[in-house]
């Protein structure tokens, strides 16, 4: 099976094939990482509702949580208005950083002017 093909028509894919994946925790809106999609990986996640992404380190799929535990059951997805960035909101189990830590955006807060 391959991905539905209103929803490839629509995604706008970077020169390597990959779009990003913003994820959020579903309940609260926190921001819990960002991660890569292609066609299958995306076609995996809506039919498994296991987040699926690529690892462009790797060079494969990982299913988040697999290796882990910490699981993202996925609640809702969505295209933005450009089809090129993905909106994946989960029921995190566990962590969502490979550090370990709940969110990969909470290590190294930058800090913004109060004149900004």
């Amino acid at each position: 099976m391959a991905l539905d093909p209103k929803i490839a028509g629509r995604l706008k894919r970077a020169a390597d094939g990959l779009v990003p994946a913003i994820v959020q925790q579903h309940d609260t809106g926190e921001v819990l990482m960002l991660a890569w999609m292609d066609d299958e990986a995306l076609h995996r996640t809506l039919t498994t509702g296991r987040a699926t992404y690529w690892s462009r380190s790797r060079g494969e799929y990982w299913v988040k949580g697999d290796t882990s535990g910490h699981v993202q059951w996925v609640r809702h997805a969505a295209l933005d208005c450009d089809g090129d960035t993905i909106l994946l909101k989960v029921d995190q189990v566990g962590a969502a950083c490979h550090t370990g830590d709940r969110t990969c955006f909470d290590a190294d807060v930058l800090e913004v002017s109060e004149n900004a």
